[in-house]
């Protein structure tokens, strides 16, 4: 039998970090099948990569533009692309294959500008086409579990929230001897490449998805400070929350933090209880009642039951991890895409990925949060 979904990607090469996560964690679902892609503007890069996959030569592009004609032209084109391209291009690719039909699969950030988000939102309801943009950490089974533990009141109503994403991979930028040596940093320091934000882009945007996700808060208003230590381009950041039920948090973002790897950490905190889940730990999440002791709650386990908790992937004290973060992002978005080509309603369960509309959320709370530290820390809304 064949495979019910068809996919490309757009660039993702042989020796590009990304791309090659994208395809492993499609790979977890056997519905979906690889057949077409642009993949570097290197002509060499981009055959050699459709080489290794076994892709017919003629579905290899030289531009995606010539892919989005194309497969959109085939009668067995691609039923939506994957897009893994470096940030500044996200936007134009995304609206050449919406364009032409194709659902879209997008690597965060969205795009660079509010007005630019708003289009692409717009397109994709027009057409009638899935947009996805990887937030991967709402993928964890962990975070949907967290999800409907607040859903169901396991900690009452909300009275603040604290999230922090610390990285220390750029931190010899503060220094003037080391300054050039690190070539992974050099995009990242470049506004025409990253836009108007490094750290609050990267992943400050993370801890604003993963908050929203987990709790359907709305942050209606920022203020912020800004570290950019003599770079074009913010290092770090501090923020200041208020959102529309007038709850506040406070969130830290840092890519010059000695010490933290990849250190993503939310704890949400409730008149009744409080929950605390930590990215480097993906598999279990602190649970604390009101006057009980704090409980450590793991995947895989039968007190789980059922919804959320089905979304794990293996037994427990098997640990999951970041491809499985996507996969499951992959997976619920497919699973979406096969009902919508068979001409079945999807319902909200169906759309349990994060949407173009969480795109747009993560654009308008950068520009806010940029706009906030070059003003003083002023408030600045993000709605």
């Amino acid at each position: 039998m064949g495979k019910s979904i068809r996919y490309g990607m757009v660039g993702g090469h042989l020796n590009a970090f990304i791309g090659d996560v994208h395809r492993k964690a499609i790979n977890f679902d056997p519905r979906a099948e690889f057949v077409s892609g642009c993949f570097s503007s290197n002509a060499e890069k981009n055959l050699e990569t459709g080489e290794v996959y076994c892709l017919d030569q003629d579905r290899v592009y030289a531009d995606y533009l010539e892919m989005a004609e194309k497969e959109s032209s085939r009668p067995d084109g691609i039923d939506f692309v994957s897009i893994v391209t470096p940030n500044a291009t996200h936007y134009q690719i995304a609206k050449a294959f919406l364009e032409k039909g194709i659902h879209v699969v997008c690597e965060k950030p969205l795009c660079f500008t509010i007005e630019e988000a708003e289009e692409l939102v717009a397109l994709s309801k027009e057409k009638d086409l899935l947009f996805a943009v990887t937030y991967t950490y709402t993928g964890y089974t962990m975070s949907k579990v967290i999800k409907e533990m607040i859903a169901q009141g396991k900690i009452g109503n909300i009275i603040a929230v604290n999230g922090e994403y610390l990285q220390e991979w750029l931190i010899d930028e503060l220094s003037t001897e080391a300054k050039g040596k690190q070539d992974l940093s050099v995009w990242r320091k470049d506004p025409k490449l990253s836009g108007i934000s490094n750290c609050v882009g990267d992943i400050g945007t993370h801890i604003e998805n993963y908050v929203h996700y987990v709790t359907g808060l709305e942050i209606k208003r920022v203020a912020a400070t800004m570290n950019t230590f003599g770079h074009p381009l913010d290092l770090n950041a501090n923020i200041l929350v208020e959102y529309e039920n007038n709850i506040n948090g406070a969130y830290w973002c840092s890519q010059v933090a000695a010490g933290k790897l990849n250190g993503l950490a939310i704890r949400i905190y409730g008149d009744e209880g409080s929950i605390e889940w930590e990215q480097h730990y993906p598999d279990y999440a602190k649970y604390t009642p009101k006057g009980q002791p704090t409980q450590i709650i793991s995947r895989g386990q039968s007190y789980l039951g059922d919804g959320a908790a089905t979304q794990s992937r293996l037994p427990s004290g098997h640990p999951e991890g970041l491809f499985v973060g996507f996969a499951n992002i992959y997976r619920n978005y497919i699973s979406a895409l096969i009902k919508k080509k068979n001409g079945e309603k999807l319902a909200d369960d169906d759309l349990d990925f994060p949407s173009v509309t969480d795109g747009l959320n993560g654009v308008r709370f950068v520009h806010a949060v940029i706009d906030s530290g070059k003003n003083d820390s002023a408030w600045r809304h993000v709605r």
